[in-house]
């Protein structure tokens, strides 16, 4: 008797685990919110950001892929608000749009959908004109923005064939030259397009009128990317664009105006100055005013003193502003101060690169107009 207790006991042992293991595993229930959304024009709508938020204030969300589609998952039973809550541009400043109310229950997929088509229909003719407007700013926002791609496309192509230009063979340098030029102008073409889709109060008009001034410096048009550029820091005023503004008219021999563009630069930004008056000193370097280009060259050392680039400028403005005196049948060099240092300076932040290597040609040729002067170069801080 003793033996088939055991054996009962063992048998319910058994039973109980192969209980355990079949029976499936205890977990929360939950529903799901799904549904499409369709546009103005009954399609479907992509990139719309719709929330449930449930009678507890619980909030979860979803966006609609490209056949207008959501899906919102993982909700507890409940009532829940189904919003439309943004919109994707140009019609992102519209309000949030309440679907529907739905309740959702264990394992089963709750509807909402919309389709603003109907919507627009049954709030009236004021709606619909606004509509249309909305659906009108979306075309042409579409249009600005497939313009603009190809001609910032364009506009960086021509500017590697510029690149492959300076380091050609002189046997292939009048086909490259027609490539950039054929380039440029196809940038040109459909920047100026993107300008004409674009409405007067587009958000995004101070960039087209940027990348169309960029696209006629390219071109050669130097008075017409100035123009563009003026056009672009009227509607947003920029440290930038004063910048590339001060470059255009430099390389077209307007120096005044280039250094009014620097300083203008300089103010709006003083974090990057010291770019806006290196910039102003190439350029007054490049149009051979060699003692105008030592102050703003000076600025730009002292603010960015690791420039090699602004050193070895310096050093070399300095070598073209020097005097001289005659000294009975001589005529004897006076070094200004400070070229010697900027020189040392361009070689030790710059040992192996280019502005090193000619701030030590500069230094040796110091030796030999002014014997006796100390150019040893500092090592440079390890």
């Amino acid at each position: 008797m003793k033996r088939a207790d055991n054996f009962l006991v063992f048998a319910a042992l058994i039973v109980g685990t192969l209980v355990s293991v079949l029976a499936p595993g205890a977990s929360a229930q939950t529903g799901s919110i799904s549904g499409v959304i369709l546009d103005l024009n009954a399609k479907p709508w992509a990139g719309l950001t719709v929330q449930a938020v449930s009678d507890q204030g619980v909030k979860q969300e979803a966006k609609t892929d490209n056949d207008g589609r959501y899906n919102i998952r993982s909700l507890r039973p409940g009532v829940y608000d189904v919003t439309v809550v943004s919109f994707p541009p140009p019609n992102d400043k519209q309000p949030p749009y309440q679907m529907a109310k739905v309740r959702v229950q264990n394992g089963e997929d709750a509807k909402a959908d919309a389709n603003f088509k109907e919507v627009l229909a049954k709030q009236g003719a004021a709606a619909q004109e606004q509509a249309k407007k909305q659906e009108e700013e979306k075309q042409k926002f579409q249009g600005m923005k497939g313009h603009y791609d190809a001609g910032v496309g364009f506009l960086n192509q021509a500017g590697q064939a510029k690149t492959d230009l300076a380091k050609a063979p002189a046997d292939q340098r009048d086909a490259l030259k027609q490539q950039v030029k054929d380039l440029a102008d196809k940038a040109v073409t459909e920047l100026e397009a993107s300008k004409a889709a674009a409405g007067e109060k587009d958000a995004n008009l101070h960039l087209v009128w940027a990348r169309l001034a960029d696209a006629y410096d390219a071109d050669g048009r130097a008075d017409d990317a100035a123009n563009a550029y003026k056009q672009a820091i009227e509607l947003k005023p920029s440290a930038a664009y004063y910048n590339n503004l001060g470059g255009i008219y430099g390389r077209a021999g307007k120096i005044p105006e280039a250094m009014d563009a620097y300083k203008k630069s300089a103010e709006l930004d003083p974090t990057n100055a010291a770019q806006a008056y290196r910039n102003g000193g190439i350029t007054l370097y490049n149009a051979g005013k060699m003692k105008e280009a030592v102050e703003p060259l000076k600025k730009a050392t002292e603010l960015d003193p690791k420039n090699a680039q602004a050193w070895y400028l310096l050093g070399a403005a300095l070598v073209g502003s020097m005097d001289y005196k005659q000294v009975g049948s001589k005529l004897e060099v006076i070094v200004q101060p400070g070229t010697v240092e900027a020189y040392q300076k361009a070689a030790e932040l710059d040992p192996n690169g280019p502005y090193g290597q000619q701030a030590k040609q500069g230094l040796e040729a110091l030796q030999q107009i002014a014997p006796g002067i100390d150019t040893k170069i500092k090592k440079k801080k390890s």
